[in-house]
């Protein structure tokens, strides 16, 4: 990996969680996405079929049947999140196949990429930010095995959607019917998600992806990705609130400790109090960092926060930019605002790019 990517460090956090394709590991991560966080090291091997097969499947059944798979599939998922506590990682898996949308390309579908499912293939899977996510897609497999006709675009924000509302979030208003990516030919260049700090030369980002997001400055870094998915200011800095979920590993995106107090597994995560926190180690960035709350928004302007908790500077500069600060001082005086803004961007997300059949989807 090589620098540390913020996506969803803008987004990216949760952690677990980002890190993004590509760069030299040393800071890049996935927005959103932005450090390692998956709950296991392996990377096993995903499918590089040319062809989905749920392409065919998904035109084969009728919506009530489809409604009835996805329904499923949502029980098998919240189950898998609740045995495994994968919410960080299943986070970034959806963000990091959603952070590649390219809003300016006026071209046929996928070519613009997003949540197309493309990130189960070779190269995708393999950039620098989508480490240890083959561990995530292969969690999913025997869901796709039990309830065929669910895309893995659909799995992969579903699984992304519940890992939020499991975590004591928001519930967000999703619908489904994704179409798949069809093959490698579909994966977007690496390059297109955020970094959480800069690189060796002092610039964030690069000129590698669809467009160039290379900037001294890790505001103007995080707009160049985010804008150029469509994304707005709020929205911006509403994702990055989702650093409240995972942690960075330093075999992912280069950032953290190798343990803290709060990672070492002698303190309670989860929003519910049970027991269980998956791989130890790691730095978070809120305390309790199996809970989705406001806690990023109270823990990063606080000068007297506990020292083993990070601040990166695409989390400080939410704080010291003119157009970022008014949000993230409203979502940390209100978690309730932080909620209704979250729940709304993280849906927009969740469709960048996407092909929906039927064509205003399935909800259930």
């Amino acid at each position: 990996m090589l620098r540390t990517s913020a996506l969803l460090a803008c987004a990216a956090a949760v952690a677990e969680a980002y890190i993004l394709p590509g760069a030299p590991l040393t800071t890049s991560c996935k927005n959103v996405a932005h450090s390692a966080i998956s709950n296991s090291q392996q990377r096993p091997r995903v499918p590089s079929l040319r062809r989905s097969v749920s392409l065919r499947m998904a035109a084969s059944v009728s919506k009530e049947e489809m409604t009835e798979q996805l329904k499923g599939a949502k029980k098998m998922i919240q189950d898998l999140i609740d045995k495994t506590n994968a919410n960080p990682i299943m986070v970034r898996l959806a963000w990091h196949d959603s952070g590649t949308h390219d809003a300016s390309i006026d071209a046929a579908w996928p070519k613009a990429g997003g949540a197309i499912g493309s990130i189960r293939f070779e190269p995708e899977i393999k950039h620098g930010a989508n480490a240890g996510l083959a561990s995530a897609v292969k969690m999913l497999e025997p869901v796709k095995k039990q309830f065929p006709a669910v895309s893995y675009a659909d799995l992969f924000q579903m699984a992304s959607a519940c890992a939020i509302e499991l975590a004591g979030g928001p519930k967000i208003d999703m619908k489904y019917g994704r179409v798949d990516a069809a093959g490698p030919e579909d994966c977007s260049p690496e390059g297109n998600l955020p970094d959480a700090e800069a690189g060796p030369s002092g610039k964030y980002g690069g000129t590698s992806g669809t467009k160039p997001t290379e900037d001294t400055s890790p505001n103007g870094h995080l707009r160049k990705v985010f804008y150029r998915m469509g994304l707005n200011d709020e929205e911006i800095v509403a994702l990055s609130g989702a650093h409240t979920l995972g942690r960075a590993f330093k075999d992912r995106s280069g950032l953290g400790a190798e343990k803290t107090k709060f990672t070492d597994g002698s303190k309670v995560a989860r929003a519910d109090g049970k027991n269980g926190i998956g791989r130890t180690g790691g730095s978070s960035w809120t305390e309790q960092w199996l809970k989705f709350d406001n806690s990023y928004f109270t823990t990063i302007p606080n000068k007297n926060a506990d020292p083993e908790l990070l601040k990166l500077s695409t989390d400080k500069t939410l704080f010291d930019d003119d157009g970022f600060r008014p949000f993230a001082e409203k979502f940390r005086d209100s978690q309730d605002e932080f909620f209704k803004s979250y729940a709304k961007a993280h849906k927009k997300l969740s469709e960048l790019g996407s092909k929906f059949e039927p064509a205003d989807g399935i909800k259930i």
